[in-house]
């Protein structure tokens, strides 16, 4: 069975930090790219951050750059979420999700999902 658990979600203060991980099971994790969404309350979906299978090259969003960073353990099976200086707007249901490639705002190309982590960020 194919699996893919988030946590480490959880209130912080603006400013604070967070570790969000990615553990996964069920098939190669080697061979996936993860990536990181968010969806805000009456918001859109958006792509976070991604990590390849290949070579580990990263990619981010514009809103996010500087202050996440997105690393892989292959040994581990598991995908981190490094996230500092956070913000409220940084505010969302966290996602991660393992496709065939790395996009970082192209949902559709990751087959599986986790179920999600909250992240709330207070001013």
């Amino acid at each position: 069975e194919v699996q893919l658990v988030d946590s480490g979600g959880g209130l912080v203060q603006a400013g604070g930090s967070l570790r969000l991980s990615c553990a996964a099971s069920g098939f190669r994790f080697d061979d996936y790219a993860i990536g990181w969404f968010r969806q805000a309350p009456g918001k859109e979906r958006e792509g976070v951050s991604c990590i390849s299978s290949s070579d580990s090259s990263t990619s981010y969003a514009d809103s996010v750059k500087g202050r996440f960073t997105i690393s892989r353990d292959n040994a581990k099976n598991t995908v981190y979420l490094q996230m500092n200086n956070l913000k409220p707007e940084d505010t969302a249901v966290y996602f991660c999700a393992a496709g065939i490639d790395c996009m970082v705002d192209a949902a559709i190309v990751y087959d599986y999902w986790g179920q999600g982590t909250q992240v709330t960020v207070s001013s």
